[in-house]
């Protein structure tokens, strides 16, 4: 492999001849021989980073007479040019790092500056001087960082959240009119309409989108400007203000300067909170999942109260075996996410002094939890949830066998004649209502115009 040679503060170093970084971003694909290829710094972060560092450009070009419009201009094309995702090659740094993210900062900090140089030979580009100006790696890191769980959010988990939501409405519509046993502690309870019981799978996703909602505002206030402790050195006056103003355009999403930056660079309760929600929404549809399975289970030995789709073969040595794949799918991903959220909670729990130095793993955990819950949404709507039929046969017949529809009768006859009518009629295998007669306590025209299922519900 042919070489070049580049040097940082350290010394020199060598570097492949193709690629756009530089010394430092090197000497960490060295040092941490960590997780590679797999666990490589999200591409989101590198993203964010782009659009935080044509903000700082334009922002200096404004605020501080160090930078030139030639250099603010070529810093600002090759930002671009990430944001096409045509230097993703450029970006080799794996997520177990320095727990600042500095390795990173300066990775697209080198590649703006390298690539920059083939553009325009004559306006040289410093990585630290030129395109970290008024910046550290300490505030540019939590900045990118709540970029883009923000934009991850905004962009993928609440459309998918919609899109789910979409197909339970549209299955509840479908449902109407069909009446089945309800469920409590796995065992049989009073009636509930199908529909009903759509409605609270939808409704829980409701409230699971309102508070992630609730999470944006605090979580897109961002640290650019407390540079390296909180205190603002050797950024200029304004110089947060505008810079979340360039991204807020950019990004189509409402950015603001922390309130406090000594608070932004060492704790993030933000990620931790917004997170919370993403595991609130990960317990929603694990419990989804798991009643969509129970009462799709069978096709003959279980509940089968819903037809699921049957999207492949289940089974290698079983013949025409159907399994609920998608339900199985969306929990291993929702058990992911509570994982997930395990990390960044300890994570977050070690800003010591000035600083957090857990934050690529802070990243890495949230930007997988809200691109496994927005795919496996998505799929599970479209290969799963648009197609459940709801089995009314088979739903009324367990329905009809249900011992506690006796409870229409407490009303009547009391709650302890009305047991003892469910007793006699489980120990005897016999109906409800026949139990009633021999017991006695109401003749059968009382009992039909008593027990009726649909004034139940």
């Amino acid at each position: 492999m042919d070489y070049r040679i580049e040097h940082d503060s350290m010394g020199q170093v060598k570097v492949p001849a193709a690629a756009l970084w530089g010394a430092q971003t090197q000497r960490s694909v060295e040092n941490f021989p960590i997780g590679r290829p797999e666990e490589i710094m999200p591409i989101r972060i590198i993203r964010a980073f782009a659009v935080l560092k044509r903000a700082c450009a334009q922002a200096n070009l404004a605020l501080n007479p160090k930078m030139t419009s030639e250099k603010a201009a070529l810093i600002v094309r090759v930002c671009d040019e990430i944001l096409t995702g045509e230097l993703d090659g450029h970006f080799p740094l794996v997520v177990w790092q320095t727990g600042s993210g500095t390795q990173t900062n300066m990775n697209v900090n080198e590649v703006i500056a390298n690539r920059a140089r083939i553009l325009d030979p004559s306006t040289p580009l410093h990585p630290n001087d030129d395109v970290n100006m008024g910046q550290s790696s300490n505030d540019t890191f939590p900045t990118a960082l709540h970029m883009a769980a923000a934009a991850a959010l905004v962009r993928e988990v609440l459309p998918a959240i919609d899109r789910l939501c979409a197909s339970f409405s549209s299955l509840e519509k479908r449902s109407a009119g069909i009446i089945k046993s309800g469920r409590t502690h796995l065992m049989d309870a009073t009636p509930i309409a199908f529909s009903q019981e759509v409605s609270g799978w939808r409704a829980s996703l409701e409230r699971d989108r309102e508070m992630i909602v609730s999470s944006l505002p605090p979580l897109c206030a961002l640290a650019i400007g407390g540079t390296a402790v909180g205190t603002g050195l050797n950024a200029p006056a304004g110089f947060d203000s505008a810079v979340c103003d360039l991204i807020s355009k950019a990004e189509d999403i409402v950015f603001t300067p922390a309130g406090n930056k000594f608070h932004a660079l060492t704790s993030h309760d933000e990620v931790v909170f917004a997170h919370g929600a993403l595991k609130a929404l990960a317990g929603d549809l694990m419990k989804i999942a798991n009643d969509i399975r129970l009462m799709g289970s069978g096709p003959r030995t279980g509940l089968g109260e819903l037809e699921l789709p049957a999207n492949e073969p289940g089974s290698s040595i079983m013949p025409g075996k159907v399994n609920p794949t998608q339900c199985e799918a969306l929990t291993m991903v929702a058990v992911q996410v509570m994982g997930n959220d395990t990390a960044i909670g300890i994570a977050s729990s070690q800003g010591n002094f000035e600083l957090n130095v857990y934050l690529p793993v802070m990243a890495y955990n949230f930007l997988q939890s809200a691109r496994l819950l927005s795919q496996a949404m998505l799929s599970f709507a479209d290969h799963c949830a648009d197609g459940i039929r709801p089995v009314a046969d088979r739903m009324r017949q367990n329905l009809n066998s249900s011992l506690m529809l006796v409870t229409a009768l407490s009303p009547v006859i009391g709650y302890e004649k009305s047991a003892v009518v469910a007793q006699t009629a489980l120990k005897e295998g016999i109906t409800l209502r026949e139990a009633c007669l021999k017991l006695g306590f109401l003749d059968g025209e009382t009992f039909d115009r008593t027990v009726r299922p649909e004034q139940m519900i």
